[in-house]
């Protein structure tokens, strides 16, 4: 039988379903009770966020009153003569939009209203919107415009001004990671919540890029998803390592930091992608360092957790966002350079020693001898910033 991937089987079939947008389902759900129901509506955000699920899930609401099964399972897959979908991609011309307008005069057949749903709609050439400008603004009663697009700065802003406006949100972490535990249990799939979770930051906002994420890892044929396989099928640094290389940082054991960081390299790990580890786990400590072991601006869970708040207590909060900046200004310049691998051991050392290098920039700047422990970090940090592309800019 034909597989059908997760992203389009456990597709939200219904406003209740709908993740990290409850307050957009709550006021389309209130147009259509009061029949407040506006001709055109532009659905906007970043891919993977329920865009084109909601228009569905809209049209449905509009003509499926009762829910029939048959007929949302025509709606939701394209097929009700009602609700057209369209592809702006591949149906971007003029003439295209010109039948489409020719053809919004007939009353639907089965509901009560025609809904055209335009998917990626800043992919029209100017002249099918210049077409569709009046359509827009004075629609036969029975037609309703549904646009959705991830690039809103491509619809012109006479588009924009004939429709409703509803900014789809990036979806949260922990409620990406809630909704793949679910998706986890209908499969009878059994994975790690600190993989889940992982995943879940991986995906950026996106369910679509989750779910797409999760097959991946299922079709490994894996008894039990782990963060070492997502490790090992993604090609991310050894997290057991990384820890390592932030203790050999916490202990300004530069020795150990250039060991840990070629263990990393060595396996397969880019230098781009370690600064990159590097900089958000950096980030994790400041907000622990700072808000508290108990804050939500980190999204760890588990022993993941436990282990950061531990390190976190090793460092300063000054230092922290030093070392971010110094990831910051090797990771850009190392793109340019002849010698990244060069650069990426420099930035391992350069972190290790931060206070003995902001010594040496505090007593260039007039600092004298002024005790680490009192000496802001911010000034410094610029310094070393300068400092840690100069070889690459210079060559």
């Amino acid at each position: 039988m034909t597989y059908t991937v997760l992203a389009r089987r456990y597709r939200s079939q219904d406003f209740g379903e709908l993740v990290g947008q409850n307050a957009i389902a709550q006021t389309l759900q209130a147009a259509i009770a009061q029949g407040r129901v506006a001709h055109a509506y532009l659905f906007t955000g970043t891919r993977g966020v329920g865009k084109t699920s909601s228009a569905r899930i809209f049209a449905n609401a509009l003509n499926n009153p009762k829910n029939d099964a048959e007929i949302r399972g025509a709606i939701m897959g394209g097929r009700d003569t009602d609700t057209i979908e369209i592809d702006a991609a591949s149906n971007s011309k003029v003439e295209e939009t010109r039948e489409l307008i020719s053809n919004a005069v007939y009353r639907p057949l089965r509901g009560h209203k025609k809904v055209y749903i335009i998917d990626e709609c800043h992919m029209l050439s100017a002249a099918a919107f210049n077409a569709l400008l009046k359509t827009m603004e004075e629609p036969p009663e029975h037609v309703v415009f549904i646009l959705c697009t991830t690039e809103t700065h491509k619809v012109p802003a006479t588009i924009q001004s004939r429709c409703q406006r509803f900014d789809f949100r990036n979806i949260p972490v922990a409620q990406i990671a809630g909704h793949l535990s679910s998706v986890c249990k209908q499969e009878k799939i059994d994975a790690d919540d600190e993989l889940l979770h992982m995943v879940a930051r991986l995906a950026n906002g996106s369910m679509r890029d989750s779910l797409s994420l999760l097959d991946r890892l299922i079709a490994a044929g894996r008894k039990r998803l782990t963060p070492e396989l997502l490790e090992e099928l993604l090609g991310l640094p050894d997290r057991t390592v990384v820890a390592e290389l932030v203790d050999a940082l916490a202990e300004a054991n530069a020795a150990g930091a250039l060991e840990r960081a070629h263990t990393l390299l060595s396996r397969g790990t880019s230098g781009e992608t370690l600064m990159t580890t590097l900089a958000e786990r950096f980030r994790d400590l400041m907000a622990l360092n700072l808000c508290g072991s108990g804050t939500e601006l980190v999204e760890l869970t588990g022993e993941a957790r436990d282990q950061a708040v531990e390190q976190s207590r090793r460092f300063d909060g000054a230092a922290l966002v030093h070392m971010i900046a110094l990831c910051e200004s090797v990771s850009r310049n190392a793109k340019s350079c002849s010698f990244p691998r060069a650069l990426v051991d420099a930035l391992m050392v350069r972190l290790a020693f931060t206070e003995k290098f902001a010594d040496v920039t505090a007593v260039l700047t007039g600092g004298g001898a002024a005790s680490s422990a009192s000496r802001p970090v911010v000034a410094p940090a610029g310094a070393a910033m300068a400092g840690a592309g100069a070889g690459a800019k210079k060559r």
